[in-house]
């Protein structure tokens, strides 16, 4: 279970702010079902640009739900240009902190707020197009300025630091080295070679067994349980290894994605390149 501090789950389990705003002057958009979050935010806005109310109606986790929350408190009699300058970092602070494998959920206000600004300035259909060309992460549509905006407000270092606060890289990973060369860039240091891989390793039964179970637990597990996930282990015949999917991974549109492109890749990587993993459905 994730170490909530008091506010969070105050947040959490009594949210402010839920509901809808009919005829609302500001509303925007984050996230995805297929996922598991999603974030609609609304706002009343006065003729002064004041926020004078704010709602908001998401699915997702207790971060999801205790970020809108604060997001809603935030916003709520400011002007436009003091909202304007929200970043997910505000969010994570008003809420006295999340844990880092929910920091996305953070980033999801933030975007839910963007978007909002640009249906109240008008943003073109060509703007919105513009985007999507610099989308890095195909499997969760994050793009190149919203990795540098997070690895900036956030000081983040690490591939999986990114993934952490976006998703993006959590998918396929065929975008891990533009992630990476977005880090180093920020960073203003010069990109990195690969680091070699591991060389093939003759493992008795007994050893195969040992690393997969180890992987599942340090390097799998962790990222399917950060978006309300699970996988468990059902059997492990030569290099065919069997699993089932829990939780909202159960019923994700991209479950078969998240086998072949992540849990596959990361069996191989850590344990044996002629690894192949199998769906049991429950």
């Amino acid at each position: 279970m994730w170490d909530y501090n008091d506010k969070v789950k105050e947040h959490f389990l009594n949210p402010h702010n839920v509901g809808e705003i009919k005829n609302a002057d500001a509303v925007g958009e984050a996230g995805s079902l297929a996922c598991g979050d999603q974030l609609k935010l609304m706002m009343k806005i006065d003729e002064k640009g004041i926020v004078t109310d704010a709602k908001f109606q998401t699915f997702g986790c207790g971060s999801a739900i205790a970020s809108a929350s604060a997001l809603t408190d935030l916003i709520i009699g400011k002007t436009m240009d003091e909202v304007s300058k929200i970043t997910n970092k505000d969010i994570v602070d008003y809420l006295g902190g999340l844990p880092v494998e929910k920091m996305h959920c953070s980033v999801m206000g933030h975007e839910a707020l963007e978007s909002a600004l640009h249906n109240y300035y008008g943003e073109t259909p060509e703007k919105i197009e513009d985007k999507k060309k610099h989308v890095v992460c195909e499997c969760f549509g994050v793009t190149d300025d919203e990795i540098i905006r997070v690895v900036r407000d956030n000081k983040l270092r690490t591939v999986e630091d990114v993934t952490h606060y976006t998703k993006a890289g959590g998918g396929c990973m065929s975008c891990h080295d533009k992630i990476r060369a977005i880090i180093n860039k920020v960073a203003g240091e010069p990109e990195k070679a690969e680091p070699p891989k591991h060389e093939a390793k003759k493992l008795t039964n007994l050893q195969k067994v040992k690393l997969i179970e180890e992987t599942f637990e340090k390097e799998i597990r962790p990222m399917l349980r950060a978006d309300g996930g699970d996988i468990e282990l059902i059997d492990i015949e030569g290099s065919r290894v069997t699993v089932s999917l829990r939780g909202m991974c159960s019923s994700c549109m991209s479950a078969s994605i998240t086998l072949k492109k992540y849990v596959e890749p990361k069996l191989r990587e850590f344990v044996s390149d002629d690894i192949i993993v199998e769906e049991v459905k429950p």
